[in-house]
């Protein structure tokens, strides 16, 4: 199969990097995504029987990323291999037991039929594979420093098996300058010569778990590689199901440019919040607020308050850029103050039912409380560093009796180490207060009428008439 390269696009931007640290750039002029010699011939070989690869694509880590990833690039008649080290989850991909969207789902059934997806325990395959992507988590431990080990394994693991004419792709999110250290100095060491005999790039992860508005072809990808010839091979390879791909001028580039991605975002729903405080002060509806501002076509982007963020990316991410700057005895006082002001909205949805509580002279020792969803996003079974967590824990310490409904997530672990499981039914748990962190489409919650206090903090539940917002 021969990839469709009239669709890239060639871009960039003369983004400055912090200094004094500098980083090798290609010069994108020199980029030619039509020239052969440029491309290795694992590339441009496809057809049964030219490629020397068993494999056309391995993806390492099939998660919320590395699953739907692998699903395209089937869909685009490429030969996958899924290296999972979880047997949990390598049995839940082939049962097609898997957090999906539908139409990812169907996908799934037809990547199955079709024998173009093999999901592996067995990293040593992955010398059989033409590209090597890898898709691996990066969160951050309990004292928000990066937590590098699934990263740093992953890559080890890459280049101890990495052989001739492989192009080696990062998606994870991690640090600036990651993709140099933990992948192509290790295999400069082995005796490769990035864009010679090894291919070498970054290409940010753009995944929406639980949203379809956008389809994975639809949504650019930027690529960054170590040479011009690593730029045009990882571009040609992601190209094969991408519709448009953003060439940027550095590895580092590419990495640094997923971190204000998220940056962005963190920062404005912190803004969010506050401005969600300051209209319930000034007695004001800050959604119809947001609404109304987002009616301006240009210089406005609508972000929603809520009770905190979830998942892997905002909560984890701008950590490591924080992490890398404290090694430069640098500072970035609005990214600390926006981390700082998202982990300490939790506990403001505690305090907010305490207050709610205290206008009626009562208090949460005892109080049967519900949490209402604790998936961070509606729509997902995913609850990693979801805020339900730790507004359920922080609960359960003031002495509130608490239990929580969410049909997509049966049970949770929580900070202590203690498990939870999912009410089958919300109305006889005899809830005095129902806290709504997270509305599911298609949940109904028409029995919260019936609920002495509800606290609305996703800001959706308008229909409740006696609901207050966080």
């Amino acid at each position: 199969m021969v990839l469709d390269n009239t669709r890239l696009r060639n871009k960039t931007q003369g983004a400055a990097l912090l200094e004094p640290i500098e980083f090798e750039k290609v010069d994108l002029n020199t980029v030619d995504l039509n020239t052969v010699e440029l491309l290795p011939s694992s590339v441009l070989k496809r057809l049964p029987g030219e490629s020397p690869f068993s494999y056309d694509i391995a993806i390492i880590g099939m998660g919320y990323v590395g699953l739907p990833t692998s699903l395209a690039f089937v869909e685009s008649g490429l030969r996958v291999l899924g290296v999972e080290l979880s047997q949990l989850r390598i049995d839940a991909i082939t049962g097609g037991h898997v957090d999906l969207l539908a139409s990812d789902q169907e996908r799934l059934t037809r990547a199955q039929k079709s024998g173009l997806l093999n999901v592996s325990s067995d990293s040593a395959l992955i010398s059989q594979a033409a590209t090597v992507i890898v898709c691996v988590p990066t969160p951050v431990d309990a004292y928000l420093v990066p937590d590098l080990s699934l990263l740093r394994s992953a890559c080890a693991t890459v280049v101890q098996q990495a052989v001739a004419e492989q192009v080696l792709i990062l998606t994870s999110t991690s640090y600036v300058g990651s993709t140099r250290d933990l992948m192509m100095n290790p295999l400069i060491e082995r005796g490769f010569t990035p864009g010679t005999d090894i291919f070498i790039a970054f290409s940010p992860e753009r995944i929406n778990p639980g949203a379809a508005g956008y389809a994975h072809e639809d949504v650019p990808r930027v690529v960054g590689g170590a040479t011009p010839n690593c730029t045009a091979a990882a571009a040609t390879i992601v190209g094969g199901y991408v519709n448009q791909i953003h060439l940027v001028s550095s590895m580092e580039t590419a990495e640094m440019t997923k971190l204000v991605e998220n940056i962005f975002r963190a920062v404005n729903i912190a803004l969010a919040n506050e401005f969600a405080d300051v209209s319930a002060l000034l007695d004001l509806d800050v959604v119809e607020v947001i609404n109304a501002a987002a009616t301006k076509p240009y210089g406005f982007m609508p972000f929603l308050p809520g009770p905190g963020v979830g998942g892997h990316c905002i909560p984890c991410d701008p950590h490591y850029l924080l992490w890398q700057l404290h090694k430069e005895r640098r500072s970035a006082p609005l990214i600390e103050q926006t981390m700082s002001l998202i982990a300490a909205r939790p506990r403001r949805v505690v305090d907010r039912v305490r207050e709610l509580l205290s206008t009626h002279r009562r208090g949460l020792t005892g109080t049967r409380v519900l949490v209402v969803g604790v998936a961070y996003k509606p729509d997902v079974e995913d609850v990693r560093e979801s805020p339900a967590l730790e507004v359920l824990s922080a609960l359960q310490h003031e002495g509130a009796i608490v239990a929580y409904y969410d049909p997509l997530c049966p049970h949770v672990r929580l900070h202590d180490g203690s498990l939870l499981s999912s009410v089958s039914d919300p109305t006889e748990f005899g809830s005095e207060v129902a806290v709504i962190h997270t509305a599911h489409s298609g949940v109904d919650l028409g029995w919260l009428d019936e609920v002495e206090f509800v606290l609305d903090t996703s800001y959706t539940a308008s229909a409740i008439a006696h609901a207050v917002r966080l």
